[in-house]
């Protein structure tokens, strides 16, 4: 459950913010009780309806990955 999500809606309807950010109130529902993950328009959409910088839905989910180098060719 994102309670940090509940707590941004505040007192409005889960109706009115999913209407706002362009889905429905499902898959708001999903979102808000961590079902499911929003895509980065959908997170920007309920970021901006909300009042708060939607990056914090991927906060979590962001980690570093060392990138692949091939070794040098001896040709």
């Amino acid at each position: 459950m994102r309670q940090w999500l509940i707590d941004k809606r505040g007192n409005l309807s889960q109706e009115f913010v999913a209407a706002e950010s362009g889905i429905s109130r499902g898959a708001y529902s999903n979102i808000e009780n961590g079902k499911r993950d929003p895509s980065v328009t959908v997170a920007k959409n309920i970021g901006k309806v909300l009042g708060f910088d939607w990056t914090i839905f991927f906060e979590d989910k962001c980690f570093e990955t060392a990138h692949y180098q091939p070794a040098a060719s001896n040709s």
